[in-house]
């Protein structure tokens, strides 16, 4: 059983059990599936008094379960890439362990927080939760994401990187 769990997981096996996710987080906790919600928390928590109608109308006791379970991801992708694992995974290269690599870490995912609550959602919370409940943006969103991806990858990308 050990073997199993230290080797990555197949295709057919993994994608069903995280789209499982989405139904048995409705049906116990009743609850929607998304992550980019805990941006939106963590504003209200440290602006309480913000005249901005995003952060004042925003539920923060209700809410406050997004951030525990934003946290439980890192905790679980900790878990995961150092005892869950044949052999240790870098949870961050070392590139990061720097004033400079901080900063970038930190401008990056506060401009991919931004834009993923402008955009009503982020990729995984639009192509998991969005297509489980039929939701017409979320098939459009999804499909711009694969589309520029592979633009990216295939074109942009060889002169950006």
């Amino acid at each position: 059983m050990t073997d199993f769990l230290l080797q990555p997981w197949p295709w057919w096996l993994s994608g069903p059990l995280i789209g499982l996710t989405v139904p048995l987080l409705y049906l116990l906790a009743g609850k929607g599936f998304g992550i980019s919600t805990s941006l939106q928390q963590l504003g209200a928590m440290c602006l309480p008094n913000s005249k901005l109608d995003y952060l004042k109308n925003f539920d923060r006791r209700k809410g406050a379960w997004t951030l525990i379970f934003a946290l439980g991801i890192a905790i679980g992708g900790l878990i995961g890439s150092h005892w869950l694992s044949a052999k240790p995974i870098e949870f961050l290269p070392s590139e990061f362990f720097s004033l400079w690599g901080a900063t970038k870490l930190f401008i990056g995912g506060t401009l991919i927080g931004f834009g993923a609550r402008y955009a009503g959602g982020c990729t995984s919370g639009h192509a998991i939760t969005g297509i489980a409940n039929w939701n017409l943006p979320s098939v459009i969103a999804t499909i711009s994401f694969f589309i520029g991806g592979v633009g990216v990858t295939w074109g942009l990308g060889h002169i950006l990187f």
